[in-house]
């Protein structure tokens, strides 16, 4: 096994290659607008420290989100090529679960990205590998009392500690976390989710309210 993992769905532009028993290589850079840029850069760059052609891979992973739709976007458009490409299988997983996984918390915890708009997304775990329900998007302050005691892992916690004073890192993603994660999946047949976008909500670009549509007469 040769897993190629990539998720752009945080500011973090990360790569990595999971060789099935540890990580090889891998390559994070965190710069929230030049997902498109660093990101084919990163992937040659991992490449070429573990000595490998694109060729080699086998499986793909990519962090399906939640996270911002113009970021996201690019890890998922990247992957779901390189799958067409190579004729190998692309394996969605939850951004919020690389992070989790990373934590390497034992106890209940939650984890928490930044949402923009003053939100968070975010997620509650029994463990590191159990996520308890479905992300969602919220203000730090609504949830604020739910997650009281708790670890909360992630840049939404550290950016809201007054909401969330257990915060602490890991603080953004990591793909070589994402691919030891779905190592573990593979080797035990768990299901994966489809490589497609996690949003939870409307993308910030919209079509203004009052926008009128010129047809050709």
């Amino acid at each position: 096994m040769l897993l190629l993992a990539v998720d752009t769905a945080t500011p973090a532009v990360t790569v990595a290659l999971h060789d099935g028993t540890t990580v090889v290589a891998q390559s994070s850079q965190v710069d929230a607008r030049r997902h498109g840029e660093l990101l084919l850069p990163a992937v040659d760059r991992v490449l070429a420290e573990a000595g490998l052609e694109l060729g080699a891979v086998t499986d793909l992973v990519v962090g399906v989100g939640p996270g911002p739709y113009t970021g996201l976007r690019v890890g998922l458009v990247t992957a779901a090529t390189f799958g067409s490409v190579l004729g190998v299988p692309v394996h969605g997983l939850c951004t919020l679960d690389g992070l989790a996984y990373a934590s390497g918390i034992e106890g209940p915890f939650a984890v928490a990205t930044d949402a923009r708009r003053k939100e968070v997304y975010w997620a509650r775990y029994d463990d590191f590998r159990t996520r308890t329900g479905e992300p969602g998007v919220d203000r730090p302050a609504d949830i604020a009392d739910e997650l009281s005691g708790l670890p909360v892992v992630g840049a939404g916690a550290l950016l809201y500690p007054e909401s969330f004073p257990e915060a602490r890192g890991p603080e953004y993603q990591s793909a070589g976390a994402l691919a030891a994660l779905a190592a573990e999946k593979l080797a035990e047949g768990s299901a994966f989710l489809p490589p497609t976008p996690l949003y939870l909500r409307r993308p910030d670009a919209q079509v203004p309210k009052n926008y009128k549509v010129v047809t050709p007469k």
